[in-house]
């Protein structure tokens, strides 16, 4: 099976990958783009992102999902989605003037990569989750939480048919109960 965790930055995913891999060592992980392409491969990426920086970032993630068959047990950290999420909140906010343009570009390949997905658990702001630092840039963070919403669960822009779609509330340990019973 292969599962995406979605949802804004500081929102819980990697904490939940780490709870699910104790107990699934089957499952491979894909960590996001962006740490993969800083780590790893060394790219750098502006302290202020730009819609360039999350349309690499999909390519990445692209090429990844590319590489896992229907049978695969894969956990990404992210699925397509998320990096159409922040190019279109860069978009609202103002923060990049190509944002929209490159982010209707992507369109079609985001669609097309949803394919490569067998759920996903898309991780929502919780009351908890809102009290951050500014260098987690706040406003950023809830803009993507709400357009992953309008993405994910409205199916905004027509990108799946029947993709299973989560949305797990409450602690790590409520939030892996939930994934857990999507497996049996």
């Amino acid at each position: 099976m292969r599962i995406a965790i979605s949802g804004t930055h500081c929102c819980g995913k990697s904490t939940l990958i780490d709870e699910f891999l104790i107990t699934h060592s089957e499952y491979t992980h894909e960590p996001e783009a962006y740490e993969t392409m800083q780590d790893e491969l060394g790219e750098s990426f502006a302290a202020e992102p730009s819609a360039e920086d999350f349309r690499r970032q999909l390519e990445h993630c692209v090429n990844r999902l590319e590489q896992y068959r229907d049978s695969d047990n894969v956990i990404f950290e992210r699925c397509p989605a998320d990096y159409l999420a922040y190019m279109l909140a860069l978009r609202d906010l103002g923060r990049d003037s190509q944002a929209s343009q490159i982010a209707a570009e992507c369109v079609r390949t985001v669609r097309s990569e949803m394919k490569g997905v067998d759920v996903i658990v898309l991780l929502r702001l919780q009351e908890q989750d809102f009290d951050v630092s500014n260098e987690e840039d706040p406003e950023l963070r809830r803009l993507v939480d709400e357009k992953l919403e309008s993405i994910l669960i409205d199916n905004q822009f027509d990108l799946f048919s029947d993709l299973l779609i989560i949305e797990p509330l409450g602690s790590t340990s409520e939030r892996l109960q939930a994934l857990e019973a999507v497996l049996r």
